[in-house]
């Protein structure tokens, strides 16, 4: 080879062995810019960059480099914050449930009667009647989440609703039903104040209040449920919840206690006032107040028990279903207060409310509706043994009583009602409660059409499993 090619291939040389160090020296700035967004090391981060290769000092590529246009690219990209990742909408939204498999079955006492006569009925269970068996009295499918950090959402329906037959008085069971669809907007970043806009739990009662997921006995209690059957309806309610309230709240529910849910300390609320599900019919609102109130006992000996009561009212004008058909034309007086109070079971407890006011209610020696006096309540008793061999145990006892309307029936019959029920509530797993009891009932049917009380023994169970 003549000396001008040999110059000629070792200028070429030179020239790749310059463009592939240009090239190590971006790939270099590239890898540190990600390192500084990534969070890497502070001295890895600030390191300058060499200037060559690993070379031999005598390279005639280091003294001829031009200054690399991928440093001040990284340097850019390391002082750039990484964008935030948007949620998508299944890290936004929890689904969640539980289902209620129930089994009544009428030991003694008036399964059927002749037409006017009562029989052994109640309104919290279309399960007692002559035949009994299985029932799927709760099939509750729970939709809920953040949709930012001031606004969330609330979805409950219920796949064991029923629907009476258009043609005739067949039920027909399990249709999907609305039972809660509404938005919590929090007005302060500590969310003590908020307000819940559509179809919700009216604050009245804390029986009411509480989820009958949570509930220790069956059902809830005739005098408590009366003012508002199904425990909902459509409107706003303002919540606040003092944060020293919220955290004996916080540590209830860390106790394992059965509390009734965050529904506020202080309530005020405007409502349809026709109940859950039901068209409006008179253009006026029900308005509704809360408060209630958790003490510790710790003072007076009791320690790590809390015991908490409240009040609460509600005016409203109804206008229940007729017989003849459709909707009374009259709105009714349908006024309640409520007392409460308790003491959460550590491991004895107590709890009782009472209602009184004036609702609807068929008055049979008019043969019309007119409002009339309401009141009545419960007491029961609990003790609660958290941890055992076999799980969770509360026995339980309660007695209830009520003289007033149901308005949510055909023509407000009155309901004279009055039970002594005795129970245990048996928790093996977190994900299955059983529940056993047996009441001794004395109680008119829900028909004004039918007269006399009906009394009997009825024995219950219940299988719920939460999902």
């Amino acid at each position: 080879m003549s000396a001008p090619q040999v110059a000629a291939a070792a200028e070429d040389q030179d020239a790749r062995i310059a463009d592939l160090q240009r090239q190590v020296d971006e790939l270099k700035a590239m890898v540190r810019a990600l390192q500084s967004a990534q969070g890497a090391a502070p001295a890895m981060a600030q390191a300058p960059a060499p200037a060559t290769m690993a070379t031999a000092p005598s390279s005639p590529v280091s003294s001829s480099l031009a200054p690399v246009p991928g440093v001040q690219v990284a340097s850019v990209a390391a002082n750039a914050k990484p964008a935030p990742k948007k949620k998508a909408w299944y890290d936004k939204l929890m689904i969640r449930g539980y289902t209620q498999l129930r089994l009544n079955e009428v030991i003694n006492g008036p399964k059927s009667a002749p037409n006017g006569v009562s029989r052994l009925r109640s309104v919290q269970d279309s399960g007692i009647n002559e035949n009994g068996n299985f029932s799927l009295r709760r099939a509750r499918l729970v939709v809920q989440g953040d949709i930012s950090d001031r606004v969330s959402l609330y979805l409950q329906g219920d796949m064991a609703a029923a629907v009476s037959n258009q043609s005739g008085t067949e039920s027909r069971q399990h249709f999907f039903q609305m039972r809660d669809a509404y938005a919590d907007v929090f007005l302060d970043k500590a969310k003590t104040l908020k307000v819940r806009f559509g179809q919700s739990k009216v604050p009245y009662g804390w029986e009411n209040l509480q989820s009958s997921s949570n509930r220790i006995p069956l059902d809830r209690t005739d005098a408590i449920n009366a003012p508002v059957p199904g425990e909902r309806d459509l409107g706003v309610v303002l919540y606040y919840t003092p944060p020293r309230i919220q955290k004996i709240w916080d540590e209830l529910t860390r106790d394992g206690q059965k509390l009734f849910g965050n529904y506020g300390a202080f309530a005020v609320a405007a409502y349809n006032g026709q109940g859950t599900n039901r068209t409006e019919r008179n253009g006026g609102l029900m308005t509704v107040a809360m408060a209630t109130m958790p003490i510790r006992l710790d003072g007076i000996g009791l320690d790590g028990q809390v015991a908490e009561f409240g009040v609460s009212a509600m005016r409203n004008q109804f206008r229940p279903e007729v017989r003849s058909g459709g909707v009374s034309t009259v709105s009714y007086d349908d006024n309640h207060v409520n007392f409460h109070g308790m003491i959460y079971p550590k491991p004895i407890g107590i709890q009782a409310e009472w209602t009184f006011g004036k609702a609807p209610q068929w008055d049979r020696t008019l043969s019309a509706i007119r409002s009339q006096r309401a009141s009545g309540g419960y007491v029961m008793a609990m003790y609660r043994v958290p941890e055992s061999a076999v799980g969770q145990i509360i026995p339980f006892a309660r007695w209830q009583k009520y003289r007033g309307g149901w308005k949510a029936a055909t023509n407000a019959p009155r309901l004279e009602s009055e039970e002594y029920e005795a129970g245990v509530e048996w928790l093996p797993l977190k994900e299955l409660e059983i529940t056993m009891s047996y009441s001794r009932m004395m109680k008119s049917e829900a028909d004004e059409r039918r007269l006399g009380i009906a009394k009997g023994d009825v024995l219950r169970a219940q299988v719920q499993w939460n999902y």
